[in-house]
């Protein structure tokens, strides 16, 4: 199988990016790497997927930019006294697939100019997580929007419990490969996210 880099975004936050991306290194066996991180720096993402890996081959790469405050990345920066500089991300060098885990929503500023969808490569495949509340169809059919518009390849995961009315308006509206679900579970760990490598991993290897 081909090595692809796969970027996961959300059309929000907390709506499941960090245990979709688990789920998808642990399928592919594949590298992670969470370019920025803000906030909770001692229980950080990467620490989060790396817990639920089992596989050996999976590596798991440092943040270009590790911020302390639990905000949008530009107003994190600021408190932090640095400004983000997409030219200082490099995107670690790998013969492995590479699972990019974006933060919060395509359109979050890294700066005054530039968002989390400036980190976002033509070549990349583009795996967006959607969840039901009021106002995510407009998200997700935002998010989606944007994406096609950049020519991106993009698959969708819904995230909670199912919502069969927004799933299926969002499913005719969109037209992009449906990996899968994640249920609301009372917790995750390594075996739970293994039960979801059984479940996704057909439609994640077509994609």
């Amino acid at each position: 199988m081909k090595n692809n880099t796969y970027f996961i975004t959300g059309i929000s936050t907390e709506v499941g990016k960090t245990i979709a991306s688990a789920i998808v290194v642990e399928a592919l066996q594949a590298d992670y790497w969470k370019p920025i991180q803000a906030g909770e720096l001692d229980h950080c993402d990467t620490k989060k997927v790396k817990a639920l890996i089992s596989n050996k081959k999976s590596r798991f790469y440092d943040n270009a930019y590790a911020l302390n405050t639990p905000m949008s990345p530009h107003a994190a920066a600021e408190i932090d006294g640095v400004t983000i500089d997409l030219k200082k991300i490099n995107v670690p060098k790998t013969k492995n697939s590479l699972i990019i885990e974006g933060a919060g929503g395509l359109l979050v500023p890294l700066n005054n100019t530039q968002t989390i969808l400036d980190l976002i490569q033509p070549d990349y495949k583009v795996i967006v997580v959607s969840r039901h509340y009021l106002g995510s169809i407009n998200h997700t059919l935002l998010t989606i929007k944007l994406l096609k518009e950049k020519g991106l390849e993009v698959a969708l995961i819904f995230s909670g419990n199912e919502h069969k009315t927004t799933e299926d308006i969002i499913k005719k509206m969109t037209d992009v490969p449906i990996l899968g679900r994640i249920e609301e579970e009372p917790y995750f760990d390594k075996n739970v996210v293994l039960e979801y490598v059984e479940k996704l991993s057909k439609e994640l290897i077509k994609f």
